[in-house]
């Protein structure tokens, strides 16, 4: 069964648009909000001023009200004429209307249809009267009402009248469209303003994201030199001094694979040669078949060390690429490698001497086991039959130092300067001159120092100490 074919790739938003979106939405919404709000108050503020005039309207009627009567039939009295409100109507667009209520709710003058107040007085109210405001209906229209209680007085007795004043809307609808449209547009040019002040300043602190992808995208096959970006916001250095790091550590991985490349089309050639020119040679008859197959077997034995070794050099690089790596103890490793070439050292018949201390080291154990068997083998080929050897790991509070040392001959300083390059064995019919090399590549890969010193006695050279210095691991548990 196939798997569907994969969709086109899914292109995420620009840097661009997203600072765009997150600066333009929250403004957007923020001045929605501001908006609403300034139009309520401007509604507020409009009622509070109509209000104060609908108070005006019903203390006038207040002031036109008398007692009348004597006794039981006292009586409130009002002599109101419509056209004495008509000086508190704004225009013609809007209407009063108005009723008078007597001390026991009875109709005095007005509009006797008008509806009747059943709310209550606020407790604490912004005028100095006993006057309620609140929305209504009268006639099939929406209506705001006041309703004022006025204390009347007379010589003939006194109570409290109930004065109710309503005025139609569309004044005040007239003027709250004009005071959001107002608002609108104000707020609508404010949005502008800002848009074109974040696309101005966002298209200039981009633009050098934008160069340094430009950059990038016009770079030739293979350029991995540093990208040098110095006008980059500081949020971006992070980004680019990471980028840099990665390309510098595939700069040293390809120059590596291209010299392994090289160093093994150069030395694998000269031992397949000769193995050719063995071959042919025994082929002819020119030496006796069993001469021949000791020679095939050496140059074959010298072809596959050669190239385990080119092997093992490729692999300190590809364990380098790996990141951390576990604590292992460098004691264990040193001990079952001195083990592994056991028979070795019998069989020079050496006096071989070993001592260790623990060692907790930040190493993959191959790494560790390479090193040691490279530096063994190396001082027990170059230690005289029946000669000393010895091995010693310590610690210290920071470094673990193996010491291997031999009773050879030693080097020359000649041969001290060039013994860890690559293909630079003391003696080239004993080795391919990787071995050093390597030990080299997995030390300063652990961050640790490798190096060869003469050791004298009475001025004179008696053997060669190959030191290793590799950084503790400080919390071994972890």
């Amino acid at each position: 069964m196939t798997a569907p074919p994969a969709g086109p790739p899914r292109r995420s938003m620009t840097l661009r648009g997203r600072l765009m979106l997150g600066i333009l939405v929250p403004v957007a919404v923020f001045i929605f909000i501001n908006t609403v709000s300034l139009y309520r108050q401007a509604l507020e503020a409009a009622d509070t001023a109509y209000d104060r005039t609908l108070l005006a309207s019903a203390k006038s009627l207040g002031e036109l009200l008398e007692v009348t009567g004597s006794g039981a039939s006292v009586q409130l009295r009002a002599t109101v004429l419509y056209s004495a409100l008509e000086a508190f109507e704004a225009d013609n667009r809007s209407r009063i209307y108005y009723k008078v209520t007597g001390f026991s709710g009875e109709m005095v003058s007005g509009f006797e249809d008008l509806p009747a107040w059943k709310g209550s007085l606020p407790r604490k109210g912004p005028y100095a009267a006993l006057v309620d405001f609140y929305d209504d209906e009268y006639r099939g229209q929406p209506v705001r009402m006041a309703v004022l209680l006025q204390p009347v007085a007379g010589i003939a007795g006194q109570g409290m009248a109930t004065i109710q004043v309503a005025e139609t809307l569309e004044l005040r609808r007239t003027l709250a469209r004009k005071v959001l449209i107002d608002t609108l547009w104000r707020q609508a040019a404010l949005v502008a303003v800002i848009a074109l002040v974040v696309v101005v300043v966002v298209q200039r602190a981009t633009q050098p994201v934008r160069r340094l992808s430009a950059d990038l995208a016009t770079r030739r096959e293979g350029d991995l030199a540093p990208i040098d970006s110095p006008d980059a916001p500081r949020e971006l250095q992070p980004l680019v001094e990471a980028t840099n790091d990665v390309m510098t550590r595939l700069r040293h991985l390809l120059a590596h694979q291209k010299r392994f490349v090289r160093d093994a089309s150069h030395q694998l050639r000269t031992p397949l040669a000769v193995l050719k020119t063995q071959v042919q040679s025994a082929l002819r008859g020119d030496v006796d078949p069993t001469q021949a197959l000791h020679e095939i077997n050496t140059t074959v034995d010298r072809a596959t060390t050669l190239a385990n070794q080119m092997l093992a050099l490729a692999k300190v690089e590809q364990l380098r690429q790996q990141g951390d790596a576990p604590v292992v103890d460098w004691a264990d490793i040193t001990r079952a490698v001195a083990l592994d070439l056991s028979a070795l050292i019998a069989d020079h018949q050496l006096d071989f001497d070993i001592e260790t201390q623990p060692a907790p080291v930040r190493s993959h154990e191959w790494a560790l086991r390479e090193l040691t068997r490279n530096l063994l083998h190396n001082a027990i080929k170059h230690t005289p039959q029946q000669g000393r050897l010895s091995m010693r790991l310590v610690s210290d509070p920071r470094y673990a130092a193996l010491t291997i040392a031999d009773s050879g001959p030693g080097i020359s300083p000649e041969q001290q300067q060039r013994l860890f390059q690559p293909f630079a064995a003391g003696d080239l019919r004993s080795g391919s001159g990787l071995g050093l090399a390597i030990c080299e590549d997995i030390v300063r890969s652990l961050g640790g120092s490798i190096s060869l010193e003469n050791r004298q006695n009475h001025g004179r050279v008696s053997g060669l100490d190959a030191v290793v210095r590799i950084p503790l691991e400080q919390n071994p548990g972890q």
